[in-house]
């Protein structure tokens, strides 16, 4: 789905009929700027499938290896506005070289990693440099691109490139760790970097920042820490209850964390990295709670899925990464029909219909057992799941980002983005603690291992699927009404997704 990030907030924007920066290359900048967003998507699930090679060769404690994946979504979402503000400050191409070169260098650490703290931290730093890498991918779309049929197209793209990355990275990584070794999910981005590189050097102009500031750190850090601080107290239930002290304490410290980042922002930041006020239009707010759900579904599903086929059905990991092809294709076939939807019954009713698609294909994983075969058990949620998320995923971020004034939808869309990778992360906290839990029942009553296993990961797949449920119902009762509107379907599936839901939410906002 499109991202961005503050960059497009303060930079001034084009004019009507040509792009910002004049680049004689647009194709090149655009095939720059997706390159490197399937980087940043696919490293959020790419580690899914060798997780327990890496937990077994690093000796991971079953209630750590859930960082590995948590560590790269906190870092991505909780830096993501400020990395818009740094390509603000230091030109996009220092910012997006800067950005690469800090990924091949974390993504390198994490190959050669001995100990479960350093392959932490090596996820950590490929969040940070995620974080500036995306804001600047789409800003560069923005001011490459003339508004129009190009832009629309040029964003269709880059959504199905966005949207197909997580799904691709659970593939990819069942192929390398299985051919190769675990640790090549961390190398193969070395050489992604070099492309990416050297296509922004070809592509990009070294033009120099027009505008001055200051980094609003203390607000990324009150921001970053809080969601730390909660995802670790959520993850820490199964050992600690949640009337402990302990427990109590810790979502104690991030709900002051949490106040403290509202009350820095909105009376003492110079240069506030998220300006609060911009959530009082309701397709960003609503937008911005629906994109939550999904990213904690998303998140989830490709976590417990990945872990079902190699620890309950004992698949090995490149067998996993190829069972994860229907996925693949119904997210990209999900995200291509998003914008025909929304130009046929409304965005209303495209998001809607594919937040529900979606949490029946969970429902329907979450009915899954030891028993269960691949293309009578698997193949059907998959493509169900995956459809319906290809279709919210877009939808719901052309929807967040057109209701509100052009100048702030980079602001609207880092915050979308932000959600997402932060919903995740509690999501995975919170649905771990419950899979934990429900294994540890499952195995006192009696269960094999196996079948202990897929109990707790069903409850997790059935609470994810309430997720999608509650995020449909939202849809249905805040998203505004708008009629679908034949003449605002351009030529082509992808430069529709991005050019109806645009006059949709237009629309909307003048009825506001």
């Amino acid at each position: 789905m499109p991202q961005a990030a503050p960059s497009t907030v303060r930079t001034a924007p084009a004019g009507p009929s040509s792009p910002t920066h004049g680049h004689s290359r647009p194709g090149i900048v655009l095939a720059t700027v997706c390159v490197c967003q399937l980087m940043v998507t696919l490293d959020a699930s790419i580690v899914n499938i060798a997780l327990p090679a890496m937990g077994q060769a690093l000796g991971f404690a079953d209630s750590a290896l859930p960082w590995v994946v948590n560590a790269y979504a906190l870092a991505f979402g909780g830096l993501l506005l400020l990395g818009g503000r740094i390509a603000d400050l230091a030109g996009h191409r220092r910012a997006l070289l800067s950005g690469l070169v800090l990924f091949g260098i974390a993504s390198v650490l994490g190959g050669l990693a001995q100990t479960p703290a350093q392959l932490i931290a090596a996820r950590a730093g490929q969040g940070v440099a995620g974080a500036v890498l995306a804001p600047i991918s789409l800003t560069l779309i923005m001011v490459t691109f003339a508004e129009g049929p190009a832009r629309a197209r040029a964003l269709g793209i880059w959504s199905m490139v966005t949207a197909g990355g997580s799904a691709l990275g659970v593939l990819l990584g069942g192929v390398l760790t299985d051919l190769l070794d675990w640790r090549w999910v961390f190398f193969v981005n070395a050489p992604i970097v070099l492309v990416a590189a050297l296509l922004a050097l070809r592509s990009i102009p070294a033009v120099r920042p027009q505008r001055t500031g200051r980094l609003d750190v203390v607000g990324a850090a009150f921001g970053t820490t809080a969601m730390t601080v909660l995802v670790y107290g959520l993850m820490e239930t199964d050992r600690h209850p949640w009337g402990s002290a302990r427990t109590l304490g810790t979502l104690g410290a991030a709900l002051l964390l949490g106040l403290a980042f509202v009350a820095w922002e909105a009376r003492f930041a110079a240069a506030p990295i998220v300006r609060l006020g911009v959530l009082k239009v309701r397709t960003a707010w609503v937008a911005s709670v629906i994109v939550t759900l999904i990213g904690a579904s998303m998140l989830v599903g490709f976590y417990f899925c990945s872990l079902h086929l190699q620890n309950v059905l004992h698949y090995g990991p490149l067998a996993a990464g190829a069972a994860f092809l229907p996925f693949c294709a119904g997210t990209m076939a999900g995200s291509m029909v998003a914008g025909r939807l929304t130009a046929r019954f409304g965005g209303r009713a495209a998001l809607t219909g594919g937040l529900l698609l979606a949490g029946l294909g969970m429902l329907w994983f979450g009915g899954l057992d030891e028993s269960s075969g691949y293309l009578t058990a698997f193949v059907g949620p998959s493509l169900v799941a995956s459809v319906g998320i290809g279709i919210c995923m877009v939808t719901n971020t052309s929807m967040g980002t057109s209701g509100v004034a052009p100048h702030e939808a980079g602001l609207v869309s880092g915050l979308l983005n932000a959600g997402r990778q932060c919903g995740g992360s509690i999501g995975l906290a919170v649905l771990s603690t419950l899979a934990v839990t429900a294994t540890r029942h499952a195995s006192e009553s009696g269960d094999t291992p196996a079948a202990a296993l897929a109990a707790g990961y069903d409850r997790a797949f059935v609470v994810t699927a309430a997720l999608l449920g509650a995020a449909a119902v939202i849809a249905v009762l805040f998203v505004p009404r708008a009629k679908p509107g034949p003449k605002a379907v351009p030529q082509g599936e992808a430069a529709a997704a991005g050019e109806v839901a645009l006059d949709e939410a237009r629309d909307a906002a003048a009825r506001r």
